[in-house]
């Protein structure tokens, strides 16, 4: 066996081993379901290394990073006091059981009455009804797996019917975008990569790498000529989209690089961080000319206006600011 790279899985939080072993890339998962921001990274790693022969002792400071990681996610969640959102008269007889599915967004419940419903959180509206059983329903569940598909869907909103799907990245895929005339999509991934694709035969037509942590966002500009990404290691990269050579490197962030964007001339990048700042970048020489600070928590999106003189950033800490 020969461990190829390692995937974080935040909630719950893990990590994932890519491997490869017989000439087959397989995925092994060591769930840190007990980890908490208070145990120190190394004693986990070394603790994991003596459980799992893939992670051998080269490969314990990389551990250590991606246990810091989780941790950091772990301790910024926040308590909140829980309120009576809505209350629903779900079945005739007694409830025996009810549960969610991955997302939380719509979730079964099981009755005396021999039925079982789905039930979307937001709104609680009834979206099915389970027929068939002669007796109590006493267990229900989802089938809620651990994994991703990896995988890209484009749909026909007329006909709600699948045309193609895009399959090469090897983790979980971040975002999705199409370019101006819709004649390709790129993809940003967990596996540290984005990919282009061909939206009429669904092949991939090309790999941007270079980045050293997962790819968060990802985008075209005007023309479709050039693209941007943001990764976990804290940089920005543009792309030629016909040769997908790196032309610039974006670096001066000192946390994850979560949102970019081009502004619609093509001549400006914006790029929001969880350091709680933004930046505006020259696209074309890779120099930063401002930074935007006043959030006090991470920054999940930013944006420019059509003309491109009035710039939005959205944060973790509940506000929105406009910049003009």
């Amino acid at each position: 066996m020969k461990l190829k790279r390692f995937l974080l899985r935040y909630y719950p939080p893990g990590i994932i081993l890519e491997y490869e072993q017989g000439g087959q890339m397989k995925t092994k998962t060591l769930d840190l379901l007990d980890l908490s921001p208070d145990m120190h990274p190394e004693i986990v790693a070394k603790d994991l290394s003596t459980k799992e022969p893939l992670i051998t002792k080269t490969r314990i400071p990389q551990v250590e990073k991606l246990v810091s990681k989780l941790q950091h996610k772990i301790s910024n969640v926040l308590d909140h006091q829980y309120y009576l959102f809505k209350v629903l008269r779900a079945h005739i007889l007694p409830l025996t059981n009810i549960a969610f599915n991955k997302s939380g967004s719509c979730f079964i419940t099981g009755s005396y009455d021999r039925t079982c419903k789905v039930w979307d959180t937001a709104s609680g509206e009834e979206l099915q009804t389970l027929e068939g059983h002669r007796n109590v329903v006493y267990a229900i569940a989802f089938n809620n797996p651990y994994g991703f598909d990896h995988t890209v869907v484009l749909w026909d909103v007329n006909t709600a019917q699948q045309t193609t799907t895009l399959i090469g990245h090897r983790g979980e895929i971040s975002t999705a975008q199409f370019n101006y005339d819709c004649s390709l999509v790129a993809t940003a991934s967990m596996d540290k990569s984005s990919k282009l694709w061909d939206i009429r035969t669904g092949q991939c037509i090309g790999t941007l790498r270079g980045h050293s942590d997962e790819v968060f966002d990802i985008g075209f500009n005007s023309t479709g000529q050039q693209i941007v990404s943001g990764s976990a290691d804290g940089t920005a990269r543009t792309y030629d989209a016909g040769t997908q050579k790196c032309l610039h490197v974006f670096e001066g962030h000192e946390g994850e690089v979560s949102k970019v964007c081009f502004n619609p001339q093509g001549q400006r990048i914006l790029t929001g961080s969880t350091d709680k700042t933004a930046r505006l970048w020259d696209a074309n020489i890779g120099e930063c000319l401002q930074v935007f600070e006043g959030h006090t928590d991470e920054i999940f999106s930013c944006v420019f206006n059509y003309e491109g003189d009035i710039i939005l950033t959205g944060s973790k800490d509940n506000t929105c600011r406009i910049w003009r």
